[in-house]
């Protein structure tokens, strides 16, 4: 049995160590240029597997600390991209696996409580889509100025600006196609 010779105090404190720490994982420069070189592809790999940006950082956090683990094995460095995608993907299912599904089966669905004042978001919605086909019912020059004075928000005058007619004008011709919308049978549901 060869005991070995030191031949520094720093090779001593190395030998030393190991014994010490006999599980301690050595440090791979060359895995920390590759991180630095790949990081901005291997996170945009890890984006698209999932939705979240923070998620992605820790699914290509993990998937490196794989890597590491298994540098030393790793014969054929050019093909560390491959190992690390994968890595990534196994992770990831992994995760997806392992996830919790808070889901329980019921009786009955439970559907919110509608709150007092507020409508219902389907009819409101079928209100807009109505009052859209009664406004393509009405001439174009009417339905032109009913835009611009209550979608567009415009006033009298700054309608017969853009339209290039007089107010008097923007006026009958608003309360004619007004008068139409009351009188549409699909616009009866609303009142």
């Amino acid at each position: 049995m060869t005991t070995p010779v030191c031949t520094s105090a720093s090779d001593a404190a190395a030998v030393s160590a190991r014994q010490t720490r006999p599980y301690a994982r050595p440090s791979y420069p060359s895995f920390a240029s590759y991180v630095r070189a790949r990081q901005p592809v291997l996170l945009r790999t890890a984006r698209s597997l999932t939705a979240n940006p923070s998620d992605a950082e820790d699914l290509l956090q993990t998937a490196l600390a794989k890597t590491y683990v298994a540098w030393e094995r790793i014969e054929d460095h050019r093909a560390l991209d491959g190992y690390v995608r994968r890595a990534l993907l196994n992770t990831r299912t992994s995760q997806w696996r392992k996830r919790r599904v808070d889901e329980f089966v019921c009786d009955e669905m439970p559907e919110p409580e509608p709150v007092p004042g507020e409508d219902d978001p389907a009819e409101r919605q079928a209100l807009h889509d109505a009052m859209w086909r009664a406004i393509t019912k009405l001439p174009a020059r009417q339905r032109a100025m009913v835009v611009l004075r209550y979608y567009e928000d415009l006033s009298e005058v700054q309608t017969a600006e853009v339209l290039g007619v007089s107010v008097g004008t923007v006026k009958s011709a608003v309360s004619r196609a007004l008068g139409k919308l009351r009188e549409d049978p699909e616009l009866d549901l609303a009142r």
